[in-house]
């Protein structure tokens, strides 16, 4: 990655709901991946945008131009199908628009000091919420209708959060994760858990949404860091990895199945008793895993858990090792994709399986018919 390209080639990058896609937003216009194969699916040179928010693997975007075209204001939202290659509505905001995500029923809109919820089929407003001054557009969105929440900064001053139900339109909670403002946060696919990061970007936080209060702790590093990106395995109960990406340039993987059960272990101990979890796992490094260098250090990136599967250990009787398929997006214009394996004895290795440059691939060719329903 000696010759990559300047930190500003991509304007924005991200996975849709399922990592089964990603969609990036460059100042010539937009492109749409497959995250499998890396195939080109869908690219469009009409101008700079900040915003291609997917809705899983249909035709249908959410697109935000940057305003270095006049007709690409970032204060107008353009939902767009790439089967016919038109714009289906637009809605135009007072402010510029900061964030947007999707769901098979909702459409959320942030912007910096209010969020609102729409119906995705009708474009019926349902709620605004006044929110404090959002300069990131931070926000985790989940985008089962089951546990369908939006999280979002609760204060500028600590690291607060507001938990909102988007389907049954009112507040669910508020947790204070952290004293330093908050600088990454992601709700696991069901919505049962919620991690965050200060901008502090040495402890990682995990809190069950149901009730605000149980949570795991996890120490990142000493030395603060810019959090990037967080990221849950996929999974229907308790994810087994939680991931982050640093300014470090390091990619972070917190084993939380491992944790669950030394926690187990350690309550029926006298030290388990009178230290709470909270402490004692945050001194904790044995279910951190680190892979240094795993992108330039400074340059934003975005990493997901695509896959993760329980494997036999070929040297140990009856043990599993645990696999993981990591895939980074960098702002530098690169796809990189690695693998994590963690035996028994939690201990862990790396490989690079794949590595590309987002800017330069070609489409076998990139036709609207590959993307969509």
């Amino acid at each position: 990655m000696a010759n990559q390209p300047s930190p500003s080639a991509i304007l924005c990058a991200a996975f849709n709901q399922d990592n089964s896609c990603f969609a990036i937003g460059t100042r010539d216009g937009f492109r749409i991946f497959d995250s499998n194969t890396g195939r080109l699916l869908y690219e469009r040179a009409i101008g700079a945008f900040i915003v291609v928010e997917m809705l899983f693997s249909t035709s249908l975007l959410a697109i935000v131009g940057a305003g270095e075209q006049p007709s690409l204001s970032p204060r107008r939202l353009c939902l767009f199908n790439t089967k016919t290659g038109a714009a289906l509505r637009e809605l135009n905001f007072l402010t510029s628009i900061l964030a947007v995500r999707m769901n098979k029923k909702r459409l959320v809109v942030v912007l910096l000091e209010k969020t609102y919820i729409y119906d995705i089929n009708s474009l019926q407003i349902l709620d605004t919420i006044d929110t404090v001054p959002n300069l990131k557009g931070l926000c985790a969105f989940s985008p089962s209708l089951d546990g369908s929440f939006l999280a979002f900064p609760a204060s500028i001053t600590k690291g607060s959060v507001l938990v909102y139900n988007v389907m049954e339109l009112q507040s669910h909670c508020e947790i204070d994760a952290h004293r330093s403002p908050l600088a990454a946060m992601v709700l696991s696919s069901n919505g049962m858990y919620i991690a965050t990061a200060s901008e502090q970007g040495t402890i990682i936080r995990v809190h069950l949404v149901s009730d605000a209060t149980k949570s795991y702790s996890f120490r990142r590093g000493t030395y603060p860091s810019n959090i990037f990106s967080l990221s849950f395995s996929p999974s229907t109960e308790l994810p087994d990895i939680l991931l982050a990406s640093s300014s470090s340039g390091s990619v972070h993987v917190f084993s939380l199945g491992f944790a669950l059960n030394h926690r187990s272990r350690r309550s029926n101990t006298f030290l388990g008793s009178i230290v709470p979890d909270s402490v004692t796992d945050v001194l904790d490094s044995a279910y951190h895993h680190v892979l240094h260098h795993a992108v330039p250090a400074g340059v934003k990136s975005n990493a997901v858990v695509r896959k993760i599967e329980r494997v036999p250990d070929t040297s140990m009787a009856e043990c599993a090792v645990l696999r993981a398929t990591i895939s980074v997006l960098t702002n530098g214009g690169y796809f990189l994709e690695y693998g994590s394996t963690i035996n028994r004895q939690n201990e862990s290795s790396w490989t690079l399986e794949r590595e590309f440059n987002l800017l330069t691939v070609q489409g076998e060719q990139a036709a609207s018919s590959n993307v969509g329903n």
